[in-house]
């Protein structure tokens, strides 16, 4: 399944949460961390499972369920959200503040005390977490690499700027180690819900650093992000152009379109056609 919209939805408002699968968003996150008060966390709680546990729940897309860091209130979120009637419908588990590869690991041993197994999707989101990506994608548990462009700047003490230069290094680094590990990455929130411009232009960014998707504040932002990760037509038949006339080629270099096609290239075609048919543009049968 595509993982291009990543929407955040709080915990401690029901109906927000059962609405937010309907927006078009790939994954919705129902979120007990950030978005919810400290005064709330118990409501919160409360809340999502009811959600997840309502036989007439029936999302089409994944649900993930953000819990507190390792350290804090994550067992209590486990314990109170994931009973039997509600584990059915959590796709995984997103852990924030990921420093190494031991939070992931933490998480999953305190799932497997509540006898749930569940993948993790990791938010790295500081300086630690950043330096020690590669060992935090490379973990068993890790399903998903997500980068916190916002909580890194506040970490480091940069200034966040439009033109994001401050974590360019940190965003290209998380990238590189969730591909190498094979999974997932997801990029950074794009703040201003009214800037609809710089939210295309972030994206279309995204994507061609090589992210897989990028998550979401706002109900409005799916579409444009959903939009930037799915190839157009004309890609498309670029990519099936690319794919037919190389798979039956026995030199390393053949020519299409007054295009000189080599390996890499035809690794580029193969995701353009991936990456369709996971937002169901492509049908490979």
């Amino acid at each position: 399944m595509a993982r291009r919209s990543v929407l955040f939805s709080p915990g401690d408002q029901p109906d927000l949460l059962r609405k937010a699968p309907g927006t078009g968003t790939d994954v919705v996150v129902f979120d007990l961390e950030d978005a919810v008060a400290p005064a709330r966390k118990s409501d919160a709680r409360t809340a999502v499972h009811d959600v997840l546990a309502d036989p007439e729940f029936d999302p089409e897309c994944e649900v993930w369920v953000r819990v507190n860091p390792v350290g804090t209130e994550a067992d209590d979120d486990i314990e109170a959200v994931f009973s039997d009637e509600a584990i059915g419908r959590v796709d995984g588990v997103l852990l924030p503040k990921v420093s190494d590869e031991d939070d992931v690991r933490t998480l999953d041993r305190i799932l497997n005390e509540h006898d749930r197994s569940l993948p993790v999707m990791a938010l790295v989101e500081s300086a630690a977490g950043v330096l020690h990506a590669e060992s935090i994608a490379a973990a068993d548990p890790t399903d998903a690499l997500l980068f916190g462009a916002e909580d890194l700047s506040a970490d480091v003490g940069a200034t966040r700027t439009s033109d994001g230069t401050e974590v360019l290094y940190a965003r290209e680094h998380v990238v590189l180690a969730a591909s190498a590990a094979g999974i997932d990455a997801i990029d950074t929130v794009h703040t201003d819900i009214e800037d609809a411009d710089g939210l295309r232009e972030a994206t279309q960014f995204a994507v061609e650093l090589g992210y897989d998707g990028k998550m979401a504040i706002h109900p409005s932002q799916v579409d444009p992000i959903n939009d930037a990760f799915t190839p157009d037509e004309g890609r498309i038949q670029w990519a099936r152009r690319i794919v037919e006339a190389t798979s039956d080629a026995d030199d390393g270099v053949v020519r299409v379109d007054d295009e000189m096609v080599d390996a890499p290239l035809i690794q580029q075609a193969e995701r353009v056609l991936e990456r369709a048919h996971a937002a169901g543009d492509v049908d490979f049968d």
